[in-house]
């Protein structure tokens, strides 16, 4: 059987990745190719947990190597248990986050250096790597008013906290937004980057574009007739 595509969406809190997701999975159902679709940090129950302890604004005082540390913790968990079986299986999976975020956060936000995130992965991840990732980088300053307006309106909602990141000061998250464009530059063959503070429609007709043209190349279906091939 054909292993299955691994696809990551990448960018800021606020840069619009949870709705492109939905909107991708929903182009690629109509077209006979449903997509697994899971999240970092989280994606399991053992993840969701971690998520919580990671996201959560009583979490002061987290260390940066301890915050990489869960981060890979959480990341090894959903490799064994979601991405790795959907791929052996023959499945795309869509992950909304995955190495490149601990790279941009840990390794930029809180510079720990690319080095230490990415051996860190050589030895949690096992070679792992997406077939493409998606880097959506709407302008810092639309990102952080995107993301801090929304968990405001989550918390009062639900009371839960997922905002200590949103809390950071804005230099921290113009070192994870540069660290990105980094990774970009490095790695043009599996990056996409879609850059700007461009409309919902506009971000997935760019998205539709790359992912059309990388499941062609692994022949999962004819972009032509949307049929499997």
């Amino acid at each position: 059987m054909q292993r299955g595509l691994f696809i990551t969406l990448e960018g800021l809190d606020g840069s619009g990745k949870s709705t492109q997701l939905k909107k991708l999975a929903a182009w690629m159902q109509k077209r006979g190719s449903a997509p697994v679709i899971t999240r970092q940090p989280g994606g399991t129950a053992t993840g969701d947990r971690i998520r919580e302890l990671l996201l959560d604004s009583r979490s002061a005082g987290l260390a940066p190597l301890a915050e990489m540390a869960l981060m890979f913790a959480d990341r090894a968990q959903v490799i064994a248990e979601v991405i790795e079986p959907a791929l052996a299986a023959g499945q795309t999976v869509l992950c909304d986050r995955f190495t490149d975020s601990t790279e941009a956060y840990q390794g930029g936000g809180r510079e720990l250096g690319s080095d230490v995130v990415l051996e860190m992965h050589r030895l949690v991840c096992g070679g792992l790597e997406p077939d493409l990732t998606l880097l959506l980088l709407p302008s810092l300053e639309v990102s952080l008013k995107r993301a801090r307006r929304r968990n405001d309106r989550v918390t009062a909602q639900s009371g839960k906290d997922e905002g200590r990141f949103e809390a950071e000061e804005d230099e921290f998250h113009r070192r994870v937004w540069e660290k990105y464009r980094e990774i970009a530059a490095r790695e043009p063959d599996r990056v996409v980057l879609i850059e700007g503070d461009l409309g919902i429609d506009e971000v997935h007709e760019q998205i539709v574009e790359a992912v059309a043209m990388c499941l062609s190349e692994a022949h999962v279906y004819s972009v032509n007739s949307g049929r499997s091939a």
